[in-house]
């Protein structure tokens, strides 16, 4: 068993791999970004030295701008609703997470996960929304929920309608969703930290950045 931080995963070497993911039709990033309505399916397969594989699908996502609540000229809001599925090949366990990126005045198409400019949330309202502050040129990674593969090595989540809420903006805001998934022979993420056997992949697929009103 090889043992590295939950919260440092780049940093893992030695007895544990970190697999390269290899892009199989990924659609959607880099597509331009949606004013509202239905938002470019995605596919994303990572594949691990000993040939372990994870394979990641985002489907029917829609995303609509909303009225702020706020009503003061610097708030923006949307709902977006989508379906996010994991398969993992025989044998290897895991998590699948979804999360939302948002940004004010920034261009979020090429932004990822663990980006300098961006910033963590830990949780978000238990209603299915979210509210933040954020001023121009900052980017919000706010993590939605997350799912652990069952034993046949499958995860789901949809979400419906979820809204995004930004404050403080006083400019254009976005975001989009990215689905990561984590997972390895023997994975567990016992006493904070994340075990495995043989290569641990790592996998996130983003999806298409869409307008907040």
């Amino acid at each position: 068993m090889s043992k590295f931080s939950k919260l440092g995963l780049r940093r893992a070497a030695g007895a544990v791999a970190i697999a390269s993911a290899a892009v199989v039709g990924l659609a959607g990033v880099g597509a331009g970004e949606a004013a509202a309505g239905k938002l470019a399916d995605g596919y994303k397969k990572a594949v691990g030295i000993d040939g372990e594989s994870i394979q990641t699908w985002r489907t029917g996502e829609f995303a609509l701008p909303a009225p702020s609540v706020a009503n003061n000229g610097a708030g923006r809001s949307g709902v977006v609703s989508g379906v996010y599925q994991a398969q993992a090949s025989e044998g290897v366990e895991g998590n699948l997470a979804v999360k939302l990126l948002v940004g004010c005045q920034v261009d979020i198409g090429d932004v990822e996960l663990g980006a300098a400019i961006a910033f963590d949330l830990e949780s978000v309202s238990v209603d299915g929304a979210f509210s933040i502050g954020l001023k121009p040129g900052q980017v919000a990674v706010v993590n939605v929920t997350d799912k652990d593969f069952s034993d046949a090595g499958k995860a789901a989540v949809q979400l419906s309608r979820f809204e995004v809420s930004v404050q403080k903006c006083g400019g254009f805001a976005s975001a989009r969703t990215a689905v990561k998934v984590i997972g390895a022979k023997g994975f567990s993420t016992d006493d904070g930290t994340v075990s495995g056997e043989g290569t641990l992949i790592q996998s996130t697929l983003y999806g298409q950045p869409f307008s907040l009103n």
